[in-house]
């Protein structure tokens, strides 16, 4: 997938948006009228490399020299690594429904099993099996919203997901990293978030100094599509302070 631009103004503080596993700019076009109106707006290519390390670095090597940074679940952890590889290069961070923290034993093996899915030619039925974990219980009948998820998912296709999925496995730990962190941050999580959690987003707020948490009701893990506005909100605010 070829870089691309939303909009483009001269601005000294860019907002690169980080889409998450199985997702593209779609995730984010609700939220984009009310940015636009705030900075200019990217959205960075996350599918190359099958390590953060290599993502963080490629992403890295066609972004401003200093920019916001926004991640979305696995747009997150590349967001951590990112600060770790160019620390003065971001002048804000918004974690968006992600977590700082590795997976626990029974998260690696179940991304294992839907890696081995994927490989063996299941990868619609692994995107499909996971919808009704990624939104609010209320969501998990909402068609449209699940056809969105799917379209996204097969936009993606399989090998960016295995890649991905690896580079997930093989993480950093970024909490000893969140003190260290002095920009202005916001985490925002869905208040029913079954994939990175509220608590995940609790403890990212709590380890960095100043950073603001807004838990959205109504929304699960997929909270920009699931609540657009109440997310664009929080956005805006971090944007603004």
């Amino acid at each position: 997938m070829p870089d691309r631009t939303f909009f483009a103004l001269p601005h000294p503080d860019p907002l690169l948006l980080i889409p998450g596993l199985n997702c593209t700019e779609r995730a984010f076009v609700p939220l984009l009228p009310a940015l636009w109106d705030q900075t200019s707006v990217g959205l960075v290519n996350h599918r190359r490399g099958d390590t953060m390390s290599a993502i963080a670095a490629a992403i890295l090597a066609e972004a401003p020299p200093r920019f916001a940074l926004l991640g979305f679940s696995m747009g997150g952890y590349i967001a951590f690594e990112i600060l770790r590889q160019a620390p003065d290069r971001v002048t804000r961070l918004c974690c968006l429904a992600t977590m700082a923290r590795p997976d626990t034993v029974e998260q690696a093996e179940n991304r294992r099993r839907m890696v081995a899915l994927a490989e063996a030619g299941k990868f619609d039925s692994v995107a499909g099996a996971n919808f009704p974990n990624t939104v609010h219980p209320d969501n998990a009948g909402d068609i449209q919203l699940k056809a969105i998820h799917l379209s996204m998912a097969r936009a993606t296709g399989a090998a960016t997901y295995i890649a991905q999925q690896h580079a997930i496995l093989g993480r950093t730990d970024s909490r000893p990293l969140l003190a260290r962190i002095s920009v202005p941050t916001a985490v925002i999580v869905g208040s029913a978030d079954q994939v990175t959690g509220v608590d995940g987003a609790k403890e990212i707020a709590a380890a960095i100094p100043g950073a603001q948490l807004t838990v959205i009701e109504g929304a699960g893990h997929l909270v920009p599509l699931e609540r657009p506005v109440e997310t664009t909100t929080a956005i805006v605010e971090w944007l603004r302070a």
